[in-house]
């Protein structure tokens, strides 16, 4: 590695995490200003009072002071603003699919029954994506065609007392309110789908410009070249549905020559678009060919014809639905179609279960802190809990509905009845699993344990001591078990619907003793469509302050639409290849060196960029290139879940290829973050020791950790920061109490990972006297002490 000379300066490029910041947080100064980006992804500095961009606090190193440029790069814009951004909370369950086809293990290498089952479980994905999205639009025909149209606003019924006679008594103008909501939410699903960071003019990954894959991590981070065609097939699947609505439902055909004619028009089409959705793969070019955008435009035409014709060829609106009675046919549809997903998410279970035990052989080796989480079949209870999300919240909008309505309380679908019991039971067993966790396993964990030994290593106050200790057992239950919590909750609720749906399909009553978790489920699935209604409405109107959304927002949406199309664009497509860019403006000054900071989840973004940059810099640029991960839950979090996005094996190949330039910030009191490049951690002889990523891109036991600053631990590429932060005079600044995820930048250790990162001191090494400013004559030898400044 080639040494700084006397001009070199460091450009620290920050990543924000999941909880929006501004840039004056970001960057930890008074005010910031715009350099560079655009309009969803700004490059911003920090500024004076008249706005003008100013360089950052100095990095000490070689015994001298280094000139520190600070950039941070703002992306939330891309998940937050405006109230079309703000319906992205309905889109939650769809995400969820995508989320599962991230989580799906590899196929190893050279195994035809690998490949095969990937093939088969990625089909079964976009099937359970398709019905989902049928079920959203059926769901939001039962409220508005039948709670709406034929109970509520059929005459004398007292509901909406304000609607006027002659919209009662007609027929024509209660179907058009009944079918308009359903035409609206596909529209809306269209245009959330059809957004593009591409079509913005800005910088993309494409698929033809992404690295092979299983090169380096992140490799999958790309649209889909089948993106496209899927979302014309989701759209035409949605008006499907929609045109089935007023015939009956797909399950029983209307009376009537022009109606039956008309439901078997809308069951072909629909039919079509399943066959179409489960073969569309990567290796079915053939098939993609045959749906170019003028095809997709003409069927989506045709499919809405198709829904103003069963408008006017239907006849949903029965003398009997005035008078209590359900309307018949829209409402076994949605329970067939929830029983259709369910079955999906079964076969998907099943078919991932010898997939993850194929895979087995890729990650035997590797310490159980390593391993994909539930053996890599943990995709099964992600999609499960999607589709209990989506069901659960289209009942509890119904619901919601309901009590707003007033007048003679219209009648909800049986099967509604059932999603009610089953959040019922859900609710309580989740209360017992909180008690059990932060009233049993926590307390129980901090008095057999104690205080850890790295604790009484890094603090020497005995009431910081017992905070710190306190703090890591709450942390670690959460890293260890927080996925176990919630892939069991999943499951059991999947579990539970079972015998549900048996009662249902036997035409039998509910027992007696059900009645109670009815109605814990009511109130439950009222009080889920209600706030997250209303956090829609906050995001809506006060966009700044929208981050409960936003931060869910952020986790989901971070994946391409490989399964399920209908969610906003992947931030990630945008983000990495503007960080990549950035660093390439600034390494064009020969003296410059670069380092990628991430914080929370920007840690991640900042990974993969810096694995890519490895890729496509030549040796000598590529010296000059850091990363920092600060909070970053790679190790415990994304390594595990998504062995396909950061295996192992990348991961310690894109240490050696920054030669040991890749610095982990981590508190053992972090929830959400953690050590990142190493594991297996022991404290003997009073030294901090453990296994890792080695700078030639292997791994192997690390040297005993050394002292940091502010009583941090640095053993490999960890930096295990003492939390709470010890007072110390020669702080710029100083937070009081246990900080767990929060303000990394305020512990001295930063500066120094970021030295360490320029390449600027050497890991291992002692830490050196710092200079206030830089030297006159930085060639001339120096005293040993180094030179004080003159407020020492």
């Amino acid at each position: 590695m080639s040494l700084p000379g006397p001009n070199a300066r460091v450009i620290e490029l920050r990543v924000p995490g999941l909880v929006g910041v501004s840039g004056e947080q970001l960057l930890d100064s008074t005010a910031s200003v715009t350099v560079a980006g655009d309009e969803k992804g700004e490059i911003v500095r920090p500024a004076d009072r008249l706005r003008r961009p100013v360089a950052g606090p100095v990095l000490h190193a070689f015994g001298r002071a280094v000139p520190r440029t600070v950039e941070g790069y703002l992306w939330h814009k891309m998940t937050s603003g405006g109230a079309l951004t703000a319906t992205w909370g309905l889109l939650f369950p769809f995400s969820l699919v995508n989320v599962a086809h991230g989580m799906l293990p590899p196929a190893p290498e050279g195994s035809r029954a690998g490949r095969a089952l990937v093939m088969l479980c990625q089909a079964l994905l976009r099937l359970a994506g398709l019905l989902l999205t049928a079920l959203f639009v059926t769901q939001a025909g039962v409220i508005s065609l039948d709670l709406l149209a034929a109970q509520c606003l059929a005459p004398d019924t007292g509901c909406l007392a304000a609607v006027p006679a002659i919209v009662r008594e007609s027929e024509t103008a209660r179907t058009l309110i009944g079918m308009l909501p359903p035409l609206l939410v596909v529209a809306l699903l269209y245009a959330v789908s059809a957004g593009t960071w591409r079509r913005l003019g800005v910088r993309a990954a494409t698929e033809t410009s992404r690295p092979s894959p299983g090169s380096l991590p992140g490799h999958e981070l790309h649209p889909h070249r089948n993106a496209g065609v899927l979302r014309g097939l989701h759209t035409m699947a949605a008006l499907g549905c929609a045109a089935l609505l007023p015939l009956g439902g797909a399950f029983s055909p209307p009376d009537g020559t022009t109606a039956r004619v008309v439901w078997l028009v809308a069951i072909a089409f629909l039919s079509g678009t399943v066959l179409a959705t489960v073969l569309l793969d990567d290796i079915a070019d053939w098939l993609r060919l045959l749906f170019p955008r003028p095809v997709v435009a003409a069927l989506i035409t045709a499919a809405s014809a198709l829904v103003v014709v069963a408008g006017f060829a239907g006849s949903p609106l029965t003398p009997g639905a005035g008078d209590g009675a359900a309307l018949p046919g829209v409402d076994a549809m949605a329970e067939g179609l929830l029983v259709l997903l369910l079955a999906v998410t079964t076969a998907f279970a099943l078919v991932l279960a010898p997939l993850a035990l194929l895979a087995r052989r890729q990650w035997r080796g590797l310490p159980h802190r390593l391993r994909p989480w539930l053996g890599g079949w943990v995709a099964a209870p992600t999609v499960l809990l999607g589709c209990l999300l989506g069901a659960g919240f289209g009942a509890g909008l119904a619901i919601t509905v309901r009590q707003l309505l007033g007048g003679q309380e219209p009648v909800l679908p049986p099967s509604y009845t059932l999603l009610t019991v089953l959040w019922g039971v859900g609710t309580v067993v989740a209360a017992l699993l909180w008690a059990v966790v932060y009233l049993v396993a926590i307390p129980l964990r901090r008095r057999l344990r104690g205080i850890p030994r790295l604790v009484r290593l890094q603090q020497r106050d005995a009431g910081e001591q017992r905070a710190a200790a306190d703090a890591w057992a709450t942390a670690t239950i959460e890293r260890k078990h927080l996925h176990r919590l919630v892939a069991g909750m999943a499951l059991l609720l999947g579990a539970g619907a079972a015998p549900l749906l048996a009662l249902r399909l036997a035409d039998r009553p509910l027992p007696g003793w059900l009645d109670l978790f009815a109605a814990l489920g009511v109130l439950a699935l009222g009080l889920l469509a209600a706030g997250l209604l209303r956090v829609m409405y906050s995001a809506a109107q006060y966009p700044e302050q929208r981050r409960h959304l936003g931060a869910l927002a952020d986790l989901v949406f971070f994946w391409p639409r490989r399964a399920h199309p209908i969610v906003p664009p992947s931030y990630a497509v945008k983000v990495v290849p503007d960080l990549v860019a950035r660093v390439e403006h600034h390494l064009a000054e020969p003296d410059a060196r670069v380092v990628l900071s991430g914080y929370s989840h920007g840690g991640l973004l900042a990974m993969i960029a810096a694995a890519r940059l490895t890729t496509e810099l030549s040796e000598q640029q590529r010296e000059r290139v850091g990363l920092i991960t600060a909070g970053t839950p790679a190790q415990w979090g994304y390594q595990r879940a998504f062995p396909s996005l950061l295996a192992p094996a990348n991961l310690a190949t894109l240490y050696g290829a920054l030669d040991g330039r890749w610095r982990g910030l981590c508190r053992g009191t972090d929830s959400f973050g953690g050590g990142v490049t190493t594991w297996r951690h022991q404290v003997v002889g009073g030294k901090l020791l453990g296994i890792g990523y080695l700078a030639d891109g292997t791994v192997g036991p690390l040297p005993a950790a050394v002292a940091g600053k502010a009583h941090s631990l640095v053993l490999g590429g960890d930096h295990w920061l003492a939390d709470p932060l010890p007072r110390q005079e020669d702080s710029r600044r100083w937070a009081a109490g246990v900080l767990r995820h929060n303000d990394y930048l305020v512990d001295p250790e930063w500066d120094r990972a970021v030295a360490m990162a320029a390449g600027l001191e050497v890991p291992g090494a002692a830490v050196r006297p710092e200079q206030d400013q830089p030297s006159l004559f930085p060639d001339l030898p120096r005293p040993a002490g180094g030179v004080r400044s003159p407020s020492a």
